[in-house]
């Protein structure tokens, strides 16, 4: 019965490692049909804009939770009355919990806040968030050479579970009139339920080019997105890798909960596929629709909202 039952594990080992080599030969094999290169770079720029969707919530949370460590007012922390001034922060959602540890204290910085979003609490935008998203800074991110670094704790943005780190760097100019914010996120994870995740790495630099003269009013903030990043896509039994660059630069308004006009080219990670796509947000229409483009055959779709 051992010497069988120690044959059957070997055999399944052996059936499982076959399967990965197959998977893997299957991702660098230049023999994929049209449609399925097609698939592939299909999958890879949903998963972008999935992936552009959850980190952008994480950049606007960091940044919006007071005016003390960045803008404030911003994400989940949108409460910036007509007037600029903020509102009692009593109009969070009870289940979100903040709690600020002093790093060095009695300094204020370094500063670490968290944010609790407990089993799950449901935003004025209707995403499910659960978890925690915890965030040190170094100083305020308003100030130039300042950054604030992002782990997650169990977080989930909807059914996504999150991990990686995310960090934000102020790299504005000296004497520049438009502010800068330079975003890393390195080890990405997301995970879906069904099994199909996603690996993440991305650069990009957000430059601020309205709004500058009244910093503590985001209403008229219009940032432009530029940068690069690359990853994979486990879809069902398949890996997919490909890389992206953002070709003009993507606009995002901070009334707009959507990048409202720029575009992003995806390829395949593969050098011998000639297969790309364009995904084009639009002329700065605020809405959640955008234009997919495969190799010169284009459909609307919609944005993850």
């Amino acid at each position: 019965m051992k010497k069988s039952a120690l044959f059957t594990r070997l055999m399944t080992t052996a059936l499982f490692t076959s399967l990965v080599m197959i998977a893997c030969k299957k991702e660098q094999s230049d023999t994929f049909s049209a449609a399925e290169e097609e698939q592939a770079v299909n999958y890879s720029t949903q998963t972008e804009t999935e992936n552009e969707v959850v980190f952008n919530d994480i950049f606007d949370n960091v940044i919006g939770v007071n005016t003390e460590v960045g803008i404030g007012g911003t994400g989940i922390f949108g409460r910036i009355a007509a007037n600029g001034r903020e509102m009692n922060p009593d109009s969070l959602p009870s289940c979100t919990q903040i709690s600020i540890t002093l790093l060095n204290a009695p300094a204020r910085f370094p500063m670490k806040i968290a944010i609790d979003f407990g089993a799950g609490c449901i935003g004025r935008d209707g995403h499910k968030r659960s978890g925690k998203i915890i965030t040190e800074y170094a100083g305020k991110l308003t100030e130039p050479g300042n950054s604030a670094t992002t782990r997650f704790e169990n977080f989930k943005f909807d059914s996504i579970s999150v991990q990686g780190t995310h960090k934000i760097t102020n790299t504005t100019t000296a004497g520049s009139n438009q502010r800068q914010f330079t975003i890393d996120i390195t080890d990405a994870k997301l995970s879906k339920p069904n099994g199909n995740y996603s690996l993440w790495t991305s650069h990009r630099v957000i430059t601020q080019i309205e709004g500058n003269g009244t910093p503590f009013l985001p209403q008229d903030d219009i940032f432009k997105v530029t940068g690069s990043s690359h990853g994979k896509v486990k879809h069902g039994d398949l890996m997919y890798a490909w890389r992206s660059e953002i070709t003009e630069p993507l606009i995002k308004r901070f009334i707009c909960r959507w990048i409202s006009k720029g575009i992003v080219k995806v390829r395949r990670e593969n050098a011998n596929s000639k297969w790309e796509a364009t995904l084009n947000y639009g002329q700065g229409d605020c809405d959640f629709l955008a234009t997919l483009t495969i190799n010169g055959t284009s459909r609307p779709i919609q944005l993850p909202h």
